[in-house]
Parts: C-alpha cells; structure tokens; sequence
C-alpha cells in the first residue's frame, strides 16, 4: 500500500492558502510529485468532510482517498 501523504513531511515545499478545520487548501511552492500520477500537482486539496463539491479545475487533477480524507491534486 502506498504511503499516506503527510503535509507535515513536506510542510518546507508547501504554503497553506486557507484552513477552515476540515478542509485545506495547500499550494505546491517546490514542485513536490502528486502520490496519484508521479507528476508535480500544483494545488492540492485535503477535505475530511463526508461530502464534498468542487468547481471545475482547469486542467487535470488527481484523487487520493485515505480512510478518513480525500485529497484533491490539481495540475
């Protein structure tokens, strides 16, 4: 099973743009690569919310689901 993505292990190459308690919203500033695809991400969303809607990204966007989280990779 792949490893689970810890923003505290990569908190050097990220920069947190908003924190309402059960979403986040962290911007790749290093070039850091996606756990979905190998490919640098530039946004990525993490929401422990059991519902969730998004607006439409504009380009291509990954998604990794942990047992208590989904993650939301933006290219």
């Amino acid at each position: 099973m792949p490893e689970r993505f810890d923003v505290h292990d990569h908190r050097h190459a990220l920069k947190l743009h908003k924190d309402t308690g059960q979403t986040q919203l962290w911007e790749n500033k290093k070039g850091l690569d996606c756990p979905a695809c190998d490919d640098a991400f530039a946004d990525l969303l993490i929401s422990e919310k059991r519902h969730n809607s998004f607006n439409r990204p504009d380009g291509r966007f990954c998604v990794v689901r942990d047992e208590d989280r989904l993650l939301v990779f933006t290219h």
